[in-house]
């Protein structure tokens, strides 16, 4: 399941739509509205292999490493956020659920740079 925070920009989410990238937003279909930073990690619990993709980026912490889950850090400008969302679904390193699982993710305009749980930062460029 790919999870968007409610901060997503809403003009993004017809372009996944168009891209047929499933999706859903917190405060519409998962979870509730004003939803805390602090409350997103027991929410991503309660999903199986969810990826959730934010703005913000208090949640590239490697200490968030689970392998419930991957955390994706969006440190673009908010009118690219929907097709940093497709590079980084279609990128082969993250191209499918069990391949994202356990990653903690910042993705910008030169790559993406990742943990994943008891190993050090590790980079990836854009193909």
């Amino acid at each position: 399941m790919i999870l968007l925070d409610e901060n997503f920009p809403k003009d993004q989410l017809p372009l996944l739509k168009d891209w047929r990238i499933a999706c859903r937003l917190i405060g519409r279909d998962a979870g509730r509205l004003g939803v805390k930073d602090p409350d997103i990690i027991p929410l991503l619990h309660q999903y199986r292999g969810v990826t959730f993709f934010t703005l913000d980026w208090d949640f590239f912490d490697a200490a968030l490493c689970h392998t419930a889950y991957c955390l994706v850090w969006l440190d673009v400008r908010a009118d690219d956020a929907s097709h940093f969302v497709r590079r980084f679904l279609k990128h082969p390193r993250f191209s499918t659920q069990a391949l994202r699982m356990g990653i903690v993710a910042r993705v910008h305009h030169e790559g993406i740079e990742f943990w994943q749980r008891n190993r050090a930062v590790r980079r990836e460029r854009w193909i």
